[in-house]
């Protein structure tokens, strides 16, 4: 089963029509992206966009042959002149199926959102399932089976993706194909790199991809460490990266800090932000969390833990620190990163950059400084991808 994606952008496309944000601006040639559509085996045309015929035919392939228009968009999109030849455009209602005569079966899935996703399967048995923007699948359970392409909105609803992975509708194997790319992300490098984070990519206008067949699926880094100074975006980008992913661990190392107002306003804002889908764990202790399979889990932040580690160590103190605090401490920062090195689990961890700032005007606190920058070099050691974060603009470090 062969799919052409006649365009992959938002339901305006990109750029947006008058649209003068960053974004957009940059969004030129070939980096432009017409409103999504796909044209199935040359049969099947899920969505009906401005210039379908006109990018059919820049693809090498005609409309002459599609039997049947589907629409997935909440609504019946913009008013599209119908090209001559093509059926008239219709849906089909959640949880019935549809059978063409070229043998292919369109299954209508309900959404959690208004619009309807659509379950392809081809002659010889390849499964798609094509999901419209901004919407989800709604009751999935685990008989529905994997599918050998998912093409969705990644960037918008990542956690549908977490959904598809939760039931096993979504594998190691499965093509992830983002679509439906608005001007929430810059093109290139950054839409690359977010997407790889969630195991998808995404392809240029006109491309046709083969269902089944076995691409490149981006490999999701197993260990990344996120460095970035106070309310640089650092905690908000290593949530983004296990958003379509289900059951993560939340490691919160902070505590609650009972009577601390402020803490509890920081902490309530960031359970808000996470997945209802995600638990967590206010701990300090993580080799043990490391050290047991599971799912993904996200350490948020490193700096507490030192706080903590220090706090045991009695290292604030300049005697315990040369009578045995020093010691004690490095080897609690050699169990964790050898615990890291070891661990089976897909870890992404939180830490402050502290170094470039000023320097603190107490032993103690330039003690701090200059162990968490020894611990944020021996972790990133043990990690494949390592970001720092510098106003809210993620820069690749290492992988």
């Amino acid at each position: 089963m062969e799919v052409t994606l006649l365009g992959t952008g938002g339901p305006l496309g990109l750029p947006r029509p008058d649209c003068s944000c960053a974004v957009c601006a940059v969004t030129l040639g070939v980096a432009a992206r017409a409103a999504t559509a796909l044209l199935v085996d040359g049969t099947l045309l899920l969505d009906l966009t401005p210039g379908a015929a006109f990018a059919a035919a820049r693809a090498g392939h005609s409309l002459s042959g599609v039997r049947q228009v589907l629409l997935s968009h909440p609504h019946n999109g913009p008013a599209v002149e119908v090209p001559a030849g093509l059926p008239q455009p219709g849906r089909v209602p959640d949880g019935r199926e549809l059978t063409l005569l070229t043998g292919h079966r369109v299954r209508a899935l309900a959404m959690d959102a208004p619009g309807t996703g659509y379950a392809v399967t081809g002659p010889d048995g390849q499964r798609l399932l094509y999901l419209p923007p901004g919407a989800a699948p709604a009751g999935l359970d685990e008989t529905a089976g994997t599918y050998d392409m998912v093409i969705g909105d990644v960037v918008g609803r990542p956690d549908a993706l977490a959904r598809l992975r939760l039931v096993g509708a979504a594998g190691p194997a499965t093509d992830v194909i983002a679509v439906h790319l608005d001007h929430d992300v810059p093109p290139g490098r950054e839409l690359r790199r977010r997407l790889a984070a969630a195991g998808a990519r995404a392809v240029p206008d006109g491309t046709t991809l083969t269902v089944g067949v076995y691409e490149d699926v981006p490999d999701v880094p197993r260990r990344t460490l996120v460095l970035g100074g106070a309310r640089s975006g650092k905690s908000v980008e290593a949530e983004r990266r296990l958003e379509a992913f289900p059951d993560v661990l939340y490691v919160a190392t902070g505590g609650t800090r009972s009577g601390d107002g402020e803490w509890a306003a920081r902490v309530h804002a960031h359970r808000e932000r996470r997945p209802g889908s995600w638990r967590t764990a206010e701990t300090c202790d993580l080799v043990p969390i490391l050290k047991e399979d599971g799912p993904p889990v996200l350490i948020d932040c490193l700096s507490l833990w030192l706080t903590d580690a220090m706090d045991c160590a009695k290292a604030w103190d300049d005697a315990e620190w040369a009578g045995g605090g020093e010691r004690a401490l490095r080897a609690r920062v050699e169990e964790l990163t050898a615990a890291v090195r070891e661990s089976r689990r897909t870890v992404v961890a939180v830490s402050n950059e502290v170094g470039s700032g000023i320097v603190p005007v107490t032993p103690s606190g330039r003690r701090y400084r200059d162990e968490l920058g020894r611990l944020n070099a021996a972790f990133a050691t043990e990690c494949e991808h390592v970001l720092l974060v510098v106003a809210g603009q993620a820069l690749a470090l290492k992988g």
